[in-house]
């Protein structure tokens, strides 16, 4: 199979359709393209639209589920580093670029707690404020944050002030689209 073959779901599959956000089943038998895949989902397009399919779901379309990025190796310390570093494991499902490349992320404060745990807040934004795939990229975040080393809370806050733009992406995000650095 090479890229972009048309692939026939070998079972109904769970989906996020994009941009709505709209959860849906996709029929066995549906005709689908993988579009890309990046941190733990693929993007695909089918007669029915776009969708996210997440990596659990991979055999659906013919593929060997991959290991997604965990919070960390064992015994890793926590850092603010590490953090970002499972930031930049979440892609938006239209643009193949991380969500924090994308500046998507306004504001991360780590917070110790009296129990030597952590609680970290984001605040982050969408590229446009239509967009249903908020409160996805939403649990991506709470889900990625909450597997970090002793993180205990983890809160996001969707903002749209100021509004998003590209001159809030990174200049190796601006390269990989093609912009002006």
């Amino acid at each position: 199979m090479s890229a972009n073959d048309p692939i026939k779901l070998s079972r109904e599959c769970e989906a996020i359709e994009i941009p709505s956000g709209v959860h849906a089943k996709l029929p066995t038998g549906s005709e689908v393209r993988v579009m890309q895949f990046l941190g733990s989902s693929y993007t695909i397009v089918s007669d029915y639209g776009m969708f996210r399919i997440d990596v659990k779901d991979a055999d659906a379309i013919g593929l060997s589920p991959t290991a997604s990025a965990s919070g960390g190796e064992a015994g890793q310390e926590f850092s603010e580093k590490l953090v970002w570093d499972q930031l930049k494991t979440i892609y938006d499902p239209e643009i193949p670029v991380n969500i924090a490349d994308l500046g998507l992320i306004y504001a991360c404060d780590v917070t110790p707690l009296d129990s030597g745990d952590r609680r970290i807040d984001i605040k982050m934004s969408m590229t446009a404020p239509g967009c249903g795939m908020g409160n996805v990229l939403k649990a991506d975040v709470e889900s990625k944050l909450s597997s970090l080393p002793t993180v205990k809370e983890v809160t996001v806050e969707i903002v749209f002030d100021p509004p998003w733009g590209p001159a809030r992406m990174s200049d190796a995000a601006r390269l990989q689209l093609g912009f002006d650095v």
